[in-house]
């Protein structure tokens, strides 16, 4: 079962196919994560609050 790396919450295998990189079996964010966002190929500190 594919979870965030950051936060431990389930993410959907299709979430995983779309966002994770190749070879990586679960993603390093989720929509669940407030203070980190998907920048490029890294991850970054949110700038502001995610609602």
């Amino acid at each position: 079962m594919p979870n965030c790396r950051n936060c431990g919450s389930f993410v959907t295998e299709r979430y995983v196919r779309v966002f994770a990189p190749p070879g990586l079996d679960d993603v390093r964010v989720c929509p669940d994560c407030e203070d980190k966002i998907r920048d490029g190929a890294g991850v970054r500190e949110a700038r502001s609050k995610r609602v």
